[in-house]
């Protein structure tokens, strides 16, 4: 008979134990406070969260199967310490998707949900015992988040074609077919998508226009808001 084995023994002792979860509360608390800075909705305590359960499910995938691990080549155990990370990797991107929102022609959330993605991944690291790379990659991460702001909002101003969504509001038994055009005749701008719909109050055009740089389109749309017919323009 074989000797029983204490299976809610860790192979690592506590002391180890508390300063894996400690590390991971504090670096991924760091990034949570980023995204509080930026008024994200998965903020401080939703990446401390998810970092501290990353970090239980790395240390469960590494050390909390040893004892049968130990006692393989004496039993029909089949081990293998690398599916409980594998899953969390997976689950993580339906709380990112949480974190993704779609407001008109713009989507916001995506860098949130991202770092959500790599806070599981820090987690998992400071799980397993891996401070240097946890901790590298905080730090990659925080410079990207933060350093990263004004080059990218350089580019959007200089280089990227901006997506924007414009409501127009038309009299009761106006022909919309002027505002239409006037929308597909705006210099630098395509129009990506329009959608005309008829209510109690008159016509509602909606549109996604997509502008170059060199685009005016606020002077543009307020030429249109003072055609006769256009009762209200709105610009999401």
């Amino acid at each position: 008979m074989h000797a029983a084995v204490d299976l809610a023994k860790p192979g690592v002792d506590w002391t180890d134990i508390v300063i894996r979860f400690l590390v991971a509360v504090a670096l991924t608390g760091a990034i949570g406070v980023e995204r509080e800075i930026s008024a994200q909705p998965a903020g401080l305590r939703t990446h401390i969260t998810l970092g501290l359960g990353a970090a239980l499910f790395g240390l469960l995938s590494v050390h909390g199967f040893d004892a049968y691990v130990a006692g393989r080549n004496t039993n029909n155990y089949q081990i293998d310490v690398t599916r409980v990370a594998s899953q969390v990797v997976v689950g993580i991107g339906f709380l990112g998707a949480g974190a993704i929102l779609k407001e008109g022609a713009s989507i916001r959330g995506l860098t949130t949900a991202a770092s959500l993605w790599a806070s599981a991944a820090i987690g998992l690291a400071c799980g397993i015992g891996n401070y240097f790379a946890a901790v590298a990659a905080t730090v990659a991460l925080l410079l990207s988040l933060v350093f990263l702001r004004a080059p990218r909002g350089w580019v959007r101003r200089r280089l990227a074609r901006s997506l924007q969504t414009v409501i127009i509001h038309v009299r009761h038994g106006a022909n919309p077919s002027a505002v239409v055009s006037a929308l597909h005749e705006i210099d630098g701008c395509d129009v990506r998508g329009l959608s005309i719909r008829r209510d109690d109050e008159g016509l509602t055009i909606e549109a996604d226009l997509k502008a170059d740089p060199r685009c005016d389109l606020e002077s543009a749309l307020g030429e249109i808001s003072g055609y006769d017919d256009v009762t209200g323009l709105d610009l999401a």
